[in-house]
């Protein structure tokens, strides 16, 4: 049974950090790329980032380049989502899905795996 579960959320003041964890279980892990997506109260869900299985390519959402840093550990089945000088519209649930690859990583069908989410609230 694959387990994708998703960490690390909570409130933070704009300007602040937070780094989300994913630990993934029941799957080969170093055969996945891993993305982070999020949710806004009223929006359509979004592709935040993805990296690859080795960990040697990531993709970033425009608005989220030089403040958010994924990266992962296939020793310990997990994926990170670093984030610095969040602001308020960084407000979402942000989801944790496995798939083979990078390529076209904002399309949301093609991924086998989700997690549940965990919410981040940014206030000022």
């Amino acid at each position: 049974q694959v387990q994708v579960v998703e960490s690390g959320g909570g409130s933070v003041l704009a300007g602040g950090s937070l780094r989300l964890s994913c630990l993934v279980s029941g799957l080969p892990f170093d055969d996945y790329a891993m993305a982070w997506f999020r949710q806004a109260p009223g929006k359509e869900r979004e592709g935040v980032s993805c990296i690859n299985w080795s960990g040697q390519l990531t993709k970033y959402k425009d608005s989220v380049k030089g403040r958010f840093t994924t990266s992962r550990d296939n020793a310990l089945n997990t994926v990170w989502l670093r984030m610095d000088s969040l602001n308020l519209e960084d407000t979402a649930v942000y989801y944790c899905a496995a798939k083979k690859g990078c390529a076209d990583w904002e399309d949301q069908p093609d991924y086998d795996y989700w997690g549940q989410g965990t919410q981040v609230t940014v206030s000022s």
